[in-house]
């Protein structure tokens, strides 16, 4: 299990086009991904975007992924950019 603790860059945090991206990608993976909120710890699976939409999480705010699996270090890297350049917002 790998997990990396990172930050909602873009303007609109995880609103309906992000969570698609995040979901997309996770799900071509086979490991399990899950995104917890760290100022409540409430964990929902990465691979549902209604999970990921009812976290209401907007810029600024700070998850943790974590990726559990045999593909698990390639799946939390390319998720960690995918957020890291903002999903391609700006």
């Amino acid at each position: 299990m790998v997990s990396r603790d990172l930050t909602l860059q873009n303007e609109s945090g995880f609103h309906i086009y992000p969570a698609k991206q995040f979901t997309e990608l996770a799900s071509r993976y086979i490991s399990s991904v899950s995104v917890t909120v760290k100022a409540t710890s409430t964990t929902v699976d990465g691979k549902s975007i209604l999970g990921l939409m009812t976290l209401g999480l907007s810029k600024g705010a700070q998850i943790t992924v974590t990726v559990e699996g045999p593909d698990e270090a390639v799946a939390l890297q390319n998720l960690s950019e995918l957020i890291e350049t903002k999903f391609g917002e700006e």
